[in-house]
């Protein structure tokens, strides 16, 4: 393991290669999580309500359905994705994406979402070098990617993702990987209540709903991640690119007003920013402004 470690530091070649690789891999398991996620989410509600409302209805044995079984297999026909088909992103083009057996068109996003796991993980570990550091943060980056795309398919930001990276950012802030830990806690305090207070205003204003608590969990582990100081940054960016983003699919006509678009996307990519270049960004515009820092 030590000469590995070594000749990652040594070669940036092999270095790269490596974080593409892994990066690859993990986006093919960041595709399971994105679709079977919120299937297991709602049928864990669907029983909880159906003993609920029915407590004397006798309980039946469901199939186990979860991240590991069933196995994958093609939603058309239920061919059983053998290994050489679930190779990431060269599967798809040898099986120029279709199913091998019934020929079904297999979405583009496999692969999307694979290159993206990919240049993620290779953007954070060229910012932060071979260390424990650059393993946290790519975990971080995986799983804005995962929410970012579970949000746009389902408007859900799930607990048992934002819950797990709050804490991380804690438990990771706890040994000074980015920020002290008080940084970390008023973070994601300040993260929490800051949407949250959004919320509450908007509603009585306006008696609507204008996100989700999925939302203030995001940015409240954001803020445990990034620290208290960052959070202006996120907000910021995430604000003004989703209000573009609105506006532009409004004009387009693929969009209408009374549907709502989902903001975690916008606070996934606006916590990257700021996790990679946000130190660059808050000095230059404080050397911009004549404050000191």
């Amino acid at each position: 393991m030590m000469p590995f470690i070594e000749l990652l530091h040594s070669s940036s070649t092999v270095f790269f290669i490596t974080l593409a690789i892994l990066g690859l891999v993990v986006g093919s398991f960041l595709n399971v999580v994105i679709h079977r996620l919120p299937l297991m989410l709602e049928k864990q509600w669907r029983e909880e309500s159906e003993a609920l409302l029915n407590p004397n209805k006798e309980t039946t044995n469901s199939e186990p359905y979860n991240l590991i079984v069933p196995a994958s297999a093609c939603p058309n026909c239920g061919h059983k994705i053998r290994a050489w088909e679930n190779i990431p992103v060269i599967s798809y083009l040898l099986l120029k994406g279709a199913c091998s057996q019934c020929k079904s068109p297999i979405s583009a996003r496999y692969p999307v979402v694979e290159i993206l796991s990919a240049i993620l993980t290779v953007l954070i570990s060229s910012h932060f070098g071979v260390s424990w550091q650059t393993l946290a943060f790519c975990a971080l980056g995986w799983s804005l990617l995962a929410l970012t795309m579970i949000d746009l398919d389902t408007h859900l930001l799930p607990d048992p993702i934002t819950l797990p990276l709050l804490w991380g950012g804690l438990l990771a802030n706890s040994v000074g990987l980015l920020v002290s830990l008080e940084d970390a806690l008023w973070g994601a305090a300040a993260g929490y209540l800051i949407l949250w207070s959004i919320y509450w205003i908007f509603k009585l204003l306006t008696g609507k709903e204008g996100m989700g608590y999925g939302d203030f969990k995001l940015l409240a582990a954001l803020g445990a991640w990034l620290g208290w100081m960052k959070l202006p940054l996120v907000i910021l960016f995430s604000s003004l690119v989703g209000t573009l983003v609105a506006l532009v699919l409004i004009l387009l006509k693929k969009q209408s007003r009374s549907n709502p678009i989902p903001f975690g996307p916008f606070l996934a990519a606006a916590g990257l920013i700021a996790l990679l270049w946000g130190d660059t960004l808050i000095s230059a515009y404080l050397q911009f402004t004549g404050i000191s820092y």
